[in-house]
């Protein structure tokens, strides 16, 4: 037992005693928590203080899904990207949207003291409300926005139904 304290003391020594380490790994985990939580989309919302930007991806674009009597409109944002850098897909009453954000260019012997602009990939999948012709869909891209035009089926133009109110 004497062997073993000896042990202890000296492996006491080697390390220096740093009192906030483990604060830092409290805050990395809160970290964690509150982006599985909310999502990395609230980050804006709160200081550079509590979500440092260490983990710069490309998020998943915003979208509006939305139909009226003929068609099922999609409209996403995706900023900095150009039209060919854009994939969208329609199956089985899903909308798939693919796409890649590329560096523009790369400085090699320059030391970045911030990079804020983020390159990656993405993939937004969503459920549309109604049978579509999937034949018939339309795509535009203007001004970073998408717009997707997906008219509806014969038979899901026929499905609505008015309900009295009493």
């Amino acid at each position: 037992m004497a062997k073993e304290k000896e042990r202890e003391k000296e492996s006491k020594g080697i390390a220096p005693w740093q009192p906030f380490s483990e604060m830092a790994r409290w805050e990395r985990e809160m970290d964690g928590v509150f982006d599985d939580f909310f999502g990395k989309r609230l980050r804006p919302l709160w200081g550079e203080r509590w979500w440092p930007s260490r983990d710069l991806s490309v998020a998943p674009p915003a979208l509006d899904l939305y139909e009226d009597q003929d068609e099922i409109v999609a409209k996403v944002e995706l900023p900095g990207l150009e039209k060919d850098d854009i994939e969208i897909q329609v199956s089985d009453g899903l909308l798939t949207i693919k796409g890649e954000k590329k560096r523009e260019e790369e400085i090699e012997d320059k030391n970045y003291y911030r990079l804020e602009r983020s390159s990656g990939s993405f993939s937004r999948t969503v459920n549309l409300p109604a049978e579509i012709q999937g034949e018939k869909a339309r795509a535009s891209f203007k001004n970073g926005v998408l717009e997707i035009r997906l008219p509806k089926s014969e038979e899901a133009k026929k499905k609505e139904t008015k309900v009295k109110v009493d």
